[in-house]
């Protein structure tokens, strides 16, 4: 910070280290603004306990249950007990590997992608972004991480997830053992683009899920600091509490878009078919068979799972790179060393 109180602009670097960080720790221990230790849970502990949510949401995704008339699509508990009934408790995390080794990388993009995006897109003269110019940062940030990192995460963790195989009996042996296993068979049988079925719905979601999640984010953040104009910095319960209203935007808001996503990238199709005419068939038997409930499959536990992952984010990311900030300045000209 300057000596007339104005804030300098954040390097690349702090935004892609506090992405990093907020994606690689399990639990640290930060100062808040009274001094106190407090452990934050970050994303590979928050998976642990939010995996089994996104196991029975893609399961839920995958399953036809519902489409036979006069009956119901099977809900969130029923799909959690049947996992845990037919598979062992540990079939709920099916998947976790392959999750847990793109969390690092596509936290640090999100972020560091979003805040160059939205560098880019400021105004000139004053240094402002506008709200437009916020939603298409995050947009383009989604497509960023979802080209990069996400699509090939989410075609391995769902084939992961999709297998219905009991942990407990040595007689039933998965097609995919593991996440690096799945990555290879894949790759073997069915070639390297095989990783990135789908990527134009996955980077439709993360797109629209990153433009509202940040465009939510950013204005519930102004607005705080609008009724609190003697806070330099809001304390991390109140980003954790913008984040999980801001985490919850993108689900609801693409949510056919995912369920025809994981239906895509699970399924193994002849060569000659395109991806729009895949695309085309998955949503047309959806609509014929088990109606235009079926596209809204999986949100309840997407969202349980994803608005609470995005508060620890956000609180852990904000903390971050306010501590890079402090550190980076010099305190002897109170200048930055980056």
């Amino acid at each position: 910070m300057s000596r007339n109180g104005e804030k300098k602009p954040v390097g690349f670097a702090t935004h892609i280290t506090a992405g990093g960080i907020a994606g690689a720790m399990e639990a640290v221990r930060l100062p808040d603004c009274s001094g106190v230790q407090r452990p934050i849970l970050t994303p590979p502990a928050r998976q642990l306990c939010c995996q089994p949510l996104d196991t029975i949401k893609v399961r839920m995704q995958l399953s036809k249950s519902g489409s036979a008339p006069g009956t119901k699509p099977r809900g969130v508990i029923a799909t959690g007990v049947r996992i845990v009934q037919r598979e062992t408790p540990l079939a709920l995390y099916k998947g976790l590997g392959a999750v847990l080794s793109g969390i690092v990388p596509k936290m640090a993009i999100r972020f560091a992608s979003f805040e160059t995006y939205k560098g880019w897109l400021a105004d000139k003269a004053t240094g402002k972004t506008s709200v437009g110019s916020i939603f298409i940062a995050g947009l383009a940030s989604g497509t960023t991480e979802a080209i990069a990192v996400v699509c090939p995460m989410e075609v391995v963790k769902i084939r992961l997830q999709a297998q219905q195989h009991s942990l407990v009996d040595p007689l039933e042996t998965p097609r995919y053992r593991n996440a690096a296993h799945a990555v290879y068979t894949i790759v073997r049988e069915e070639g390297l683009s095989t990783l990135y079925r789908g990527v134009s719905l996955t980077a439709l979601r993360q797109a629209t899920n990153q433009g509202a999640n940040f465009t939510a984010y950013q204005e519930l953040k102004k607005r705080a600091h609008r009724y609190q104009p003697d806070l330099a910095e809001l304390p991390s319960y109140q980003h954790m509490i913008i984040g999980l209203i801001s985490g919850a935007m993108g689900p609801f808001s693409n949510a056919p878009i995912d369920t025809i996503k994981t239906r895509l990238q699970k399924t193994t199709w002849e060569p000659e078919v395109t991806a729009m005419q895949r695309i085309a068939i998955i949503a047309k038997d959806m609509w014929r068979k088990e109606g235009a409930r079926s596209f809204y499959k999986g949100i309840t536990p997407r969202v349980l799972r994803v608005a609470p992952g995005q508060a620890i984010v956000f609180a852990v990311y904000e903390r971050v790179k306010t501590i890079i900030e402090k550190i980076s300045v010099s305190p002897s000209d109170d200048h930055y060393t980056e």
